[in-house]
């Protein structure tokens, strides 16, 4: 066997591996507010496989960012169940929004801002629920974050994918800046951070 097919081989089996820990992940998709923030945010928690930005919620087809009526922000977690659970991914998400806001998250208003967790069968419902629950005694308050049936998730754009350690240059109120250094000045001119400390204190969920 020459050296190309010894190549070919080893490329082929690192492949199926690779399918098959694909194949053993499994999804979460919550709204959060900003998916920019939530996808970074998710990206670091270990055992996390990937995280996709995009819309859901709503009936209407191939939503887009400048028409998304109906649809929520929210990002696709693909989590490998071995290493974390959907028990631990809905405990950190509670504590890294605002449960307490019904009419959107943080600067961002509105129906497509608002915070909700998608479940998808029974066993993702009772977590969910359970953890709601959770979240309202620890907080000793309402939580508004529904659990709702999920529906179809739409992928947003390739340029709101990353965008938190992307170099490409956008042009911001503060002037031309890297996405990364963009979405920095957002995320703080926001208050996003500082609000889930204020609600949650010591408990909150900042990676």
């Amino acid at each position: 066997m020459n050296v190309f097919a010894k190549g070919a081989m080893i490329l082929l089996s690192l492949f199926a591996l690779a399918v098959a820990a694909w194949a053993e992940t499994e999804t979460a998709v919550v709204a959060g507010g900003c998916f920019w923030c939530v996808e970074s945010d998710f990206e670091k928690v270990k055992g996390v496989v990937d995280v996709v930005s995009g819309y859901s919620g709503g009936d209407g087809q191939n939503p887009t960012y400048e028409d998304h009526t109906g649809h929520r922000e929210v990002v696709k977690i693909t989590f490998d169940p071995s290493v974390i659970s959907y028990q631990d991914l809905m405990f950190k998400f509670l504590r890294s929004i605002d449960v307490t806001d019904a009419d959107g998250q943080f600067c961002d208003r509105g129906p497509a801002y608002q915070s909700a967790i998608f479940v998808s069968g029974a066993a993702q419902k009772k977590i969910a629920e359970q953890n709601v629950a959770l979240a309202e005694a620890d907080l000793g308050r309402a939580i508004v974050t529904p659990v709702l049936t999920a529906k179809t998730f739409w992928p947003a754009e390739s340029y709101h994918q990353d965008y938190y350690k992307s170099s490409d240059i956008v042009l911001t109120r503060a002037g031309p800046k890297k996405k990364k250094n963009a979405y920095k000045f957002y995320r703080q001119a926001c208050g996003r951070d500082a609000q889930v400390r204020a609600i949650w204190g010591d408990r909150a969920f900042l990676p």
